[in-house]
């Protein structure tokens, strides 16, 4: 049998298994059954796409562990939605970008938050304070009760993390 025939067997088997329970288990936790069908379905199609060969001896843990991630996801994203358009609610009418540019900037706003949230708590906030907040490296020492050298350090992790993002290396 062909490798990705496997996985789209093996994954097949734990949709047929578990399908309703995770939709169940998402419906609670979302609220909203539509949602919860949605984000189901992306926790499976997310399964498929992934690179490790499937092996599921605890497949419900499995399931909501995927799941759970999706639904950080899709908080965080609805949050941002909702300060962005919070936001556009104070420009004047015609400053109001289109629908397309909102949906951009959206869309470029969740890849950087996606982007952020794989550093460390302590490094994302060194990295803001530098590139949003405009501090130079020893206000951002003296603010945080850390050493310059700590502060280069942190930076240069969040470049590197940055640059690994957007071009893979």
């Amino acid at each position: 049998m062909h490798p990705l025939s496997s996985t789209h067997h093996a994954v097949g088997e734990l949709y047929v298994q578990h399908h309703s329970w995770l939709t169940q288990m998402l419906r609670r936790k979302l609220g909203n059954r539509e949602q919860a069908l949605d984000l189901a379905q992306d926790t499976f199609v997310r399964i498929l796409r992934s690179e490790a060969p499937p092996v599921y001896r605890e497949p419900r843990a499995y399931l909501t562990t995927v799941a759970s991630r999706l639904c950080i996801q899709y908080f965080r994203r609805h949050a941002l939605e909702k300060a962005y358009m919070e936001s556009l609610a104070h420009l004047e009418p015609a400053l109001v970008p289109s629908p397309e540019t909102r949906l951009l900037v959206l869309e470029a706003l969740d890849a950087v938050g996606q982007v952020l949230d794989g550093l460390g708590s302590k490094v994302r906030e060194i990295f803001l304070l530098s590139q949003l907040d405009g501090l130079t490296y020893a206000q951002i020492a003296e603010h945080q009760g850390l050493t310059v050298n700590v502060v280069q350090k942190a930076m240069l992790k969040a470049y590197r993390h940055c640059y690994a993002a957007v071009y893979g290396a």
